[in-house]
């Protein structure tokens, strides 16, 4: 089986963090909360495709983040996301892909996907300890 490798990116301010509803006729995962992300291209980084999704779907340039995690995800494709917190980024968030994103508080975001849920568990397990590096573009 293909594993399409993707990125997805937790915004965080603060307490909050950016959520998404995605669009209804999205092929996979259509109408359910999740952290927003996307599809790698052939050929491309990580770090590429992290600055890209983000530009494409919110419009805005991370300016500082760190890595997560990664974890398979099986929805209408295997997925494997690469999770990353974005903490610092240039612009004013808005939504081109999802019907709507928003912003709710860290200890309160309801996601749909198990894949999601692990994500923010280890965000919450992580924060504030030294184990993650801060990149920067």
């Amino acid at each position: 089986m293909k594993v399409h490798e993707c990125v997805s990116f937790l915004l965080v301010d603060g307490d909050q963090v950016l959520l998404e509803k995605r669009a209804k006729d999205k092929t996979c995962d259509p109408d359910i909360v999740a952290i927003p992300g996307g599809h790698m291209e052939a050929g491309e980084s990580q770090k590429e495709a992290l600055l890209r999704e983000i530009q494409e779907e919110l419009g805005v340039l991370p300016k500082s983040y760190h890595y997560l995690c990664s974890l398979y995800y099986p929805t209408t494709e295997l997925q494997l996301l690469h999770y990353y917190v974005v903490s610092c980024w240039d612009g004013s968030v808005s939504s081109f892909e999802a019907e709507e994103v928003f912003w709710c508080d860290l200890s309160e975001a309801h996601v749909d996907t198990l894949a999601d849920k692990v994500a923010l568990s280890e965000y919450h397990r992580l924060k504030g300890s030294q184990v993650l590096p801060t990149l920067t573009t």
